[in-house]
């Protein structure tokens, strides 16, 4: 496929894509909340449940990696990455190196340009047809924070190389849910945020129609006790894209960001609900997706049918959600 027909593939409808790029730092955390050892082999054992789940081939339509697990074989030998091209789910791999907190002091910025060019022809031997790319910034931050602004001229520079590459870019500017903010300063944040990683793209030629935003929606913070329905999320999520984003991009996925797995279903439903958009729209969820999968396994292989079980569910769910079909109430359903 050419750049722009993966690109499309990956967003089209009826998929989604499921994010499994956690580091192991934060993979590590979720498993010694549950008990479950913190080792590589569990680590292994967990991402072999979530890709050998049936069916999962009607539901996704990509898979990003991390660097461990692109290099990890099943139990019967096969490695990880091709276990899933078998079953046509495209290989994507997180090629950022986290978070540096030194850098700059009003935030984050996202390390892992050195050496890209090299670690991309590396992974596209190990099956990767697509990347990602994080960076994270707060509603609070103004187009004149500095890291915000490095932020977005690295993950331009990603995009571009990515590209001459041969590989679809996925860039993932994340507003962090963390505060007391409202769901209207969300949305003023987003715009902001992806006006500027925009800009960015334009000024290092990144070609849109090769290129997938992964991002936030309008939502509530954390600690703000009055939640923003599902409607006004939906509304305000829209608002915010067609503000800030071209229409000639390939599509857009959302993250979930520390939402509920039913929350953040209900939520995509709604947006969904105000098509048509002028891109294709799904989602890229990961602890959403698997958090109920994690917690039935608790590192014990004889709960594996309830936890594949808990994913595919999660997952039709979602798919629905998608087309704009959900209902809460299916949440009991099996």
């Amino acid at each position: 496929m050419t750049l722009h027909e993966m690109a499309q593939h990956l967003v089209r409808q009826g998929k989604g894509i499921l994010a499994a790029d956690e580091s192991n730092t934060t993979c590590n955390k979720r498993f010694e909340t549950l008990g479950i050892p913190a080792t590589e082999d569990m680590r292994r054992a967990y991402r072999e449940i979530l890709f050998t789940t049936p069916g999962i081939e009607e539901f996704l339509s990509g898979v990003i990696l991390y660097d461990e697990t692109i290099r990890q074989s099943a139990s019967d030998g096969t490695p990880l990455h091709q276990l899933l091209a078998s079953r046509g789910i495209q290989v994507g791999i997180k090629v950022d190196g986290g978070l540096d907190d030194t850098a700059f002091p009003d935030g984050q910025v996202t390390k892992g340009l050195e050496g890209l060019q090299g670690r991309l022809q590396e992974y596209k031997s190990l099956s990767a047809v697509f990347t990602k790319w994080r960076m994270v910034t707060t509603v609070e931050d103004t187009p004149q924070n500095k890291a915000l602004q490095e932020n977005v001229t690295r993950l331009a520079e990603y995009a571009r190389v990515v590209q001459q590459e041969g590989l679809v870019p996925i860039i993932e500017p994340e507003v962090l849910i963390d505060g007391t903010h409202t769901a209207a300063q969300c949305e003023n944040a987003i715009v902001e945020t992806l006006s500027l990683a925009f800009d960015a793209m334009q000024k290092a030629s990144v070609d849109l129609k090769g290129l997938i935003l992964k991002t936030s929606m309008a939502v509530s913070g954390k600690k703000n006790s009055a939640r923003a329905s599902a409607d006004e999320v939906g509304e305000r999520t829209v608002r915010a894209l067609k503000a800030s984003v071209p229409d000639a991009i390939a599509g857009v996925v959302f993250l979930s960001g520390g939402q509920t797995p039913e929350e953040a279903t209900a939520n995509l439903n709604a947006i969904a609900r105000l098509e048509p958009h002028p891109w294709p729209l799904t989602f890229s969820f990961s602890r959403a997706l698997q958090e109920p999968v994690l917690a039935l396994w608790k590192g014990n292989n004889a709960n594996t049918p309830d936890a594949q079980a808990a994913f595919h569910k999660r997952l039709s769910l979602n798919i629905l959600a998608d087309a704009g079909g959900y209902s809460p109430a299916l949440e009991q359903g099996a």
